[in-house]
């Protein structure tokens, strides 16, 4: 075979065979297939597309372009949770071991935070000494030991979307349906759940802007899973306001403990039920979603998350004692508020800015080879809808004495949106309602 042949026939709204497709993924990781030709052939599926078909071959060929988790040997279906990314997400934290105490069997592979975005294994070394790197021998074990785990992929774990991946971020090429499925969906498949549900973000925060963009990528991933045999869910959750109200690593894991207290916020308890009932539903522990969060409720009255998730911090070497005592966690020393200058209620906060400002502090990582600090973030004490009065703090930002303080202040400022109360209850203006957690549930 010839690449230029494909890229032609790509480049003509042709489909490409399977066995075409895994040439070339296979012949673009070994190196034979250049940077520039892979480049043209993104291009050419940009404008093009690719059909339901091509669109699962290509995930499979990436998903064994390299190492892949044989999780056979772990009892039970195996289940699995991803999220599309957002602002303040901490769902996993809270999630994992929440479902693993009611019987779950959770091996999950996590990355780490780009942008604006955070990450869970970042997020999960707030918890001193806790480890990511596990070898797959300690990766199931632990599972077998305790009902879950969660760790980093390895470094060969499809090594084409990694490759692919960085191109498509070159190239102007990530916008697509079909590349933006297989890359997420590969790492799933490789990771080797039989079960996934699937949290698809939508909104200013998150990488779907639209209902419909999300709604078309959650049911792309779908049908890719359950062509490839896997049991698969998707939740498409608001990301038009960032989730709970703490926005930075250390100040994310606090809240996610507090969830699993039954004292966090509405919003991310909400999405956690969502997701869980869904992973118990599908791992055949419950019959119908009434049951499942039922279950759910009686494993976090009970405090059986809140243990389960204090097995998980010891047995990846992290300080148990800091799931029962999050205040020891160490935060930056510099508290600045911002007030509301008016009386009024939030109309609107841009999640993105506020993810922005966390990063600025020094909570986020422009590239993957950046350190970040877990002790800098945001904490947004109102949420759109909130009526508040003027000089009633909205936000606390929390990070060192230096300049990133005061750029981070003038973003947030920015990003928090008032509306007078005359205005928000005038003709002209309806009354703020914000939109639910869960906005569709697709299986």
């Amino acid at each position: 075979m010839r690449i230029t042949d494909l890229i032609e026939k790509k480049k003509h709204g042709l489909p490409l065979a399977e066995e075409e497709i895994g040439w070339m993924i296979s012949s673009y990781v070994d190196g034979s297939i250049t940077d520039y030709q892979m480049s043209a052939m993104l291009m050419a599926i940009w404008f093009s597309g690719m059909n339901e078909t091509e669109t699962l071959c290509l995930t499979q060929a990436m998903e064994h372009s390299g190492d892949t988790v044989d999780l056979s040997s772990l009892p039970g279906i195996k289940s699995d949770k991803h999220s599309s990314g957002g602002v303040g997400d901490k769902t996993s934290i809270a999630l994992i071991p929440w479902v693993a105490s009611c019987g779950a069997v959770v091996a999950k592979m996590s990355g780490r935070g780009l942008g604006f975005t955070g990450g869970t294994l970042d997020k999960l070394e707030s918890f001193t000494g806790f480890r990511t790197a596990l070898s797959n021998e300690e990766f199931l074990t632990q599972v077998k030991n305790i009902g879950c785990a969660i760790a980093a992929q390895s470094e060969n774990l499809t090594p084409a979307d990694k490759k692919l991946y960085a191109l498509r971020d070159a190239t102007a090429t990530v916008d697509n349906l079909s590349l933006i499925s297989s890359s997420i969906m590969s790492k799933k498949l490789a990771s080797g759940a039989d079960a996934i549900v699937l949290d698809v973000t939508c909104g200013r925060g998150a990488f779907m802007r639209t209902l419909d963009d999300a709604r078309a990528l959650a049911k792309t991933m779908i049908r890719i899973g359950k062509r490839a045999g896997r049991r698969m869910c998707a939740v498409i959750s608001n990301m038009d306001e960032p989730l709970g109200h703490a926005v930075g690593n250390i100040l994310e894991v606090q809240e996610a403990i507090a969830v699993l207290r039954g004292e966090g916020p509405a919003d991310v308890e909400e999405i956690c039920y969502a997701l869980g009932s869904r992973m118990l539903m599908l791992s055949d522990l419950a019959g119908s979603e009434d049951e499942a969060r039922d279950m759910m409720r009686r494993h976090l009255a009970d405090g059986s998350a809140l243990r389960k998730l204090a097995q998980l911090v010891e047995a990846q070497g992290g300080d148990p004692q800091l799931v029962w005592h999050p205040e020891r966690m160490p935060l930056a020393e510099r508290r600045e508020e911002i007030t509301a200058e008016t009386d009024g209620i939030i109309s609107a906060i841009q999640c993105d800015e506020i993810g922005n400002a966390s990063m600025i502090l020094g909570g986020g990582r422009l590239r993957k080879e950046d350190d970040i600090d877990l002790s800098v973030g945001v904490i947004l004490e109102k949420k759109i809808g909130s009526k508040v009065v003027k000089g009633e703090r909205v936000a606390t930002l929390i990070g060192h004495n230096d300049e990133r303080m005061d750029t981070a202040v003038s973003r947030v400022r920015e990003a928090v949106l008032i509306v007078s109360a005359d205005d928000a209850h005038g003709q002209d203006v309806p009354l703020v309602k914000p939109r639910p957690v869960v906005l569709e549930v697709l299986e």
